[in-house]
């Protein structure tokens, strides 16, 4: 306690050092329902999942480095994680650990919690508000929903499907100034990739009926995640570069994959770039138990009419995602059974990833089955057609020709 004097008075300053016995809560309440958290300038009665965080908090765990016993190595798409990683690293058991992707839990090695979320075989299984809702609306409410996508891939591919979706909704443009061609969108591509990242790696994947949601509007897209700012951080924090770290096992994956370049500076690199663009002032909310990040646009984008199905599918074809760019690639290679695709995407073997990545392949004439009268043959393989070829970079298809 210290007693400076200013302009004539004396002021009285009294600095609390944070409790080693957190949460606290209101006797009469008692510590299930007596626990308040400070949101802005108002108090908000914490619920069970966020007395729990600041338990953890206290103990220095995080949600995601937690073991999840009953479960094995087995439980977890290697093969679909090792092609994310690429040459980076061999997640071999040394590495997995290191990665606390397996932690020790009564002798044994089991998954932790991050690792299910990031390369769980039954991911949503375990975790099923671990998914990401987008929607386009009409005008600036939530009224009239004009289109819209539940993704439930693994975290690090969730990325670029959420931006397709951005994408897909976008106006593009051409800026010829330079020698080769540069594609100008209508909204600012890197802010809201940081955006989605930042939402990703800092959500509350412990709070139930709470996925990620990535709203678009005529004026503005809204990016929300479950969870609250950690206790001792403030929006202007944020702001200034500062970071605490909700999912340590989730983050540096992501930083590995090249998805994430420094902590703590995504935050102060987004509010850089909307300076840089002009952009009217982004916002950083605290809304219920959820984090909003506001990003407006230079321009309102009205919906016009209705969804030009052969205009999207030529705006999609030519955002060849790395996914789509990763099959076409192992159908250039020689006839490839569905299992072959999906690993080479470094997606699950399921249904789903089949319908969503093979399937539009498929009816688009990217690629062909190699027996098309019996689809559902244990047999059945596909291969590449002409227009698939023609996708593919230039350089990569006259690489062809040396194979």
């Amino acid at each position: 306690m210290t007693q400076p004097e200013v302009e004539g008075k004396t002021l009285l300053l009294v600095e609390v050092y944070p409790s080693g016995q957190r949460p606290h809560w209101l006797k009469n309440e008692g510590s299930e329902t007596g626990v308040y958290v400070r949101l802005g300038s108002t108090n908000r009665q914490a619920d069970r999942e966020l007395i729990t965080e600041l338990r953890r908090s206290v103990e220095g765990l995080a949600f995601d480095e937690m073991p999840m016993p009953g479960l094995s190595v087995d439980d977890l798409d290697l093969k679909a994680a090792q092609a994310l990683f690429g040459s980076r690293r061999q997640l071999d058991e040394k590495a997995l650990v290191t990665l606390k992707l397996l932690r020790q839990e009564q002798g044994q090695l089991v998954p932790s919690k991050g690792a299910i979320l990031l390369f769980g075989q039954q991911r949503t299984f375990h975790f099923p508000d671990a998914w990401v809702q987008c929607g386009r609306f009409i005008g600036k409410d939530k009224a009239d929903i004009f289109d819209h996508i539940d993704i439930d891939e693994p975290l690090p591919q969730a990325v670029e499907s959420i931006m397709l979706f951005l994408k897909k909704h976008a106006m593009r443009g051409a800026d010829f100034s330079e020698l080769r061609r540069k594609d100008v969108w209508s909204i600012p591509l890197s802010i809201l990739r940081e955006v989605v990242i930042n939402a990703i790696i800092h959500a509350d994947y412990s709070q139930r009926g709470a996925p990620i949601r990535v709203a678009f509007f005529d004026d503005r897209i809204e990016v929300e995640n479950p969870g609250i700012l950690l206790p001792g951080m403030t929006i202007e924090d944020m702001k200034q570069g500062v970071s605490k770290i909700r999912n340590p096992v989730i983050t540096r994956v992501f930083r590995e994959l090249n998805l994430v370049e420094q902590w703590g500076s995504g935050v102060r690199r987004i509010f850089k770039e909307a300076e840089k663009l002009g952009l009217p002032e982004l916002q950083i909310m605290e809304i219920g138990m959820r984090m909003r990040f506001v990003v407006p646009l230079q321009q309102a984008l009205a919906v016009q009419g209705t969804l030009d199905n052969e205009q999207v599918s030529e705006q999609v074809s030519e955002q060849v995602s790395e996914q789509v760019n990763a099959i076409l690639l192992a159908c250039r290679r020689g006839d490839k059974s569905k299992q072959e695709l999906l690993e080479a995407a470094g997606l699950a073997n399921a249904y789903l990833n089949y319908k969503r990545h093979i399937a539009p392949l498929l009816e688009k004439g990217l690629i062909e089955m190699t027996q098309p009268d019996k689809p559902q043959s244990r047999l059945q393989k596909y291969r590449l057609t002409g227009l698939g070829r023609s996708l593919l970079n230039p350089s990569e298809t006259s690489g062809a020709n040396h194979e």
